[in-house]
């Protein structure tokens, strides 16, 4: 399939990927590494799960999980790291089956419900999501079921009008 008819398909990768994501085991500690021998940063760290995330879905089901997440910028390009907390999810699934590493890129869309439902047709459904969570009750993430296919799960991700404030940045920002 040349790249016109992927994007005829699946028109989400049209602009490409603007996130990876890793799952980690102590989201600290990685952070720590990854400005101490890379000088990436600053980080933003997040908990979600209720209520910052107001819906969340695990395999086609109503779900509550929780996870800690660190985000940061190579370029323009988001880093996303993400210790799994409580509940069932793709993260300790994939902790499971692969250990900790590289677990999802993920790709910006306008319209999550077009999106899902154009990924849907072509075969691939949400596996996990979550809603709600920017500053206005927007945002929204949905992973679908390509790691078999592909070797890595896509995330879509439609971008909150506005974040929450962190609960924190490392390093901290200098006064």
């Amino acid at each position: 399939m040349s790249m016109d008819a992927a994007e005829d398909k699946f028109p989400f990768l049209r602009d490409g990927i603007a996130q990876i994501a890793f799952v980690v085991k102590n989201l600290e500690e990685t952070v720590r590494r990854y400005w101490e021998i890379f000088g990436i940063g600053p980080w933003h760290f997040y908990t979600y799960g209720k209520p910052l995330v107001r819906k969340m879905s695990y395999q086609g089901k109503t779900s509550e999980y929780s996870m800690r997440i660190a985000l940061s910028y190579i370029g323009k390009l988001r880093i996303e790291l993400i210790q799994p907390l409580n509940g069932d999810s793709i993260y300790k699934d994939f902790i499971r089956e692969h250990g900790y590493g590289l677990h999802h890129v993920g790709l910006l869309v306008d319209d999550m419900e077009k999106a899902v439902d154009e990924a849907d047709k072509s075969g691939y459904s949400v596996v996990m999501d979550g809603s709600g969570f920017g500053l206005h009750g927007d945002g929204h993430y949905a992973y679908l079921d390509t790691e078999d296919d592909i070797a890595i799960c896509l995330e879509l991700i439609e971008r909150p009008s506005g974040r929450h404030p962190p609960e924190y940045i490392y390093p901290p920002p200098e006064e």
